[in-house]
């Protein structure tokens, strides 16, 4: 199950994170698309209303995905809370709030900022605890997999007999990376392209993997979350706190 948890205020582009929910004005309206990410899509079906009026549509969908999407609103409230908001959202776009904003986010921000806070802490905790039993499983089930001091996991699949990389070397690599659920976030394998990166340049995992490779070598990496991308998480794909596996080739070092 993918979960991400973070700080509403941020959600609402308030500086200074959970702890710093103020009553200022938010930022401006502006479309933001992830770059270099691998999108996943539901099942497509019809569009819910006709073109003339489905661009409006569109600006919810962008409004809903900057305030975090429905992962991780779903994941952080109930229904019932989640109604909550959507009815202030609502009252608030159309100017038919009983109460001014200034007063409703200065009393009642705090309070959030702590229910979020904890339920945060919690989601992240337990997905790290996740990633900690996916290590010792896979671990028990691949006699070849090394466990090094970091943390890192690695398995070697195929042993390469070229070049081995430094953190000042670029490599060329295809990847496979999944969630321990399984799930695809990223994979250069699926979309049909080799990528070249300066090692140096990327998570840590990566740079203490990809420096046990030789070149046409292939290996497993499962990377704790430290090594990875920590209880931030990186954008819609990868969950705070998430533990990750790679499969990587690797074609070039130079």
């Amino acid at each position: 199950m993918r979960i991400a948890a973070k700080s509403i205020a941020s959600f609402l582009a308030f500086s200074g994170g959970a702890s710093a929910f103020t009553a200022r004005q938010s930022t401006s309206f502006v479309s933001r698309v992830a770059a270099g990410s691998t999108a996943r899509f539901m099942s497509s079906g019809p569009m819910p209303y006709d073109d003339d009026k489905m661009p409006f549509y569109a600006l919810g969908v962008n409004l809903a995905r900057q305030v975090g999407g429905q992962s991780n609103l779903k994941t952080l409230l109930e229904d019932d809370e989640l109604e909550i908001v959507l009815e202030a959202f609502g009252d608030t776009i159309k100017g038919t709030s009983t109460q001014s904003d200034q007063v409703v986010l200065t009393t009642y921000g705090p309070a959030l900022n702590k229910i979020i806070q904890e339920r945060s802490i919690k989601i992240v905790d337990r997905v790290k605890k996740e990633g900690e039993e996916y290590i010792a499983n896979f671990l028990d089930c691949n006699e070849d997999a090394v466990k090094t001091d970091s943390g890192l996991v690695y398995c070697a699949m195929k042993e390469g007999e070229g070049a081995q990389p430094a953190l000042s070397n670029t490599v060329e690599v295809h990847y496979h990376g999944t969630l321990t659920d399984g799930t695809v976030f990223d994979s250069s394998v699926d979309r049909g392209q080799t990528i070249s990166f300066p090692l140096g340049g990327v998570i840590k995992g990566w740079q203490e993997g990809l420096a046990m490779m030789k070149e046409g070598g292939k290996a497993t990496l499962v990377i704790p979350s430290d090594l990875a991308y920590g209880d931030n998480g990186s954008g819609d794909t990868i969950p705070p706190g998430a533990t990750l596996k790679f499969e990587v080739e690797l074609f070039k070092v130079s």
